[in-house]
Order: structure tokens, then C-alpha cells, then sequence
């Protein structure tokens, strides 16, 4: 048990430190992008990155607590997701 949760460990961080450069990168793009959507596929990117980022914490700390915190940011960048999309597109959220 002891080794599988030390071969685990290197991996996590690997995935943390990944997940962090890619949201950087996103970062980028959502401040350079040329056109609307490429900010919002920025935006939705950082979002899935910050929940595989808490996912990720979760299974380096044990926590289960970040893996709840993980499912809302979810939910709440699929909605955010679907109400920008709706906004471009239509130009209203609400008809």
C-alpha cells in the first residue's frame, strides 16, 4: 500500500504542475484572443483545469472535501458555459 501511494504521488504533482501550465496558457489566450469564442473556449478550459486541479489536490492530500468543491466548479462552469454561449449566439440569456 505504501508503495502504490508513493509511485502515486510523483504522478499528482506531475498532473498539478501540468494542469497549472495549460491554465497559464489558457490565461494567455483569454487576454490575446482574437475573436469572442476563442476567449470563451479559453474561459471553459481554465474552468476544467481548476476542477482537474482540485481533483487533483484531493488525491495528493486526502481530502475529500476538494473533491465536492471539484463537482460545483463543474456545475458551475457548464452553466456559465451554456449562458455565454446562449448570450453570443442570441444576443439575450433570457427570451
Amino acid at each position: 500500500m505504501a508503495s502504490e501511494a508513493a509511485l502515486l504521488q510523483p504522478v499528482v504533482n506531475a498532473g498539478l504542475i501540468l494542469a497549472a501550465a495549460v491554465t497559464l496558457l489558457a490565461g494567455y489566450r483569454v487576454i490575446k484572443g482574437p475573436t469572442v469564442p476563442d476567449r470563451m473556449v479559453a474561459l471553459d478550459t481554465i474552468g476544467t483545469n481548476v476542477v482537474a486541479i482540485a481533483a487533483l489536490f484531493a488525491l495528493a492530500t486526502g481530502r475529500g472535501l476538494f473533491v465536492t468543491v471539484s463537482l460545483v466548479l463543474a456545475i458551475i462552469g457548464f452553466i456559465s458555459t451554456i449562458a455565454v454561449s446562449q448570450y453570443v449566439i442570441e444576443g439575450d440569456i433570457i427570451e
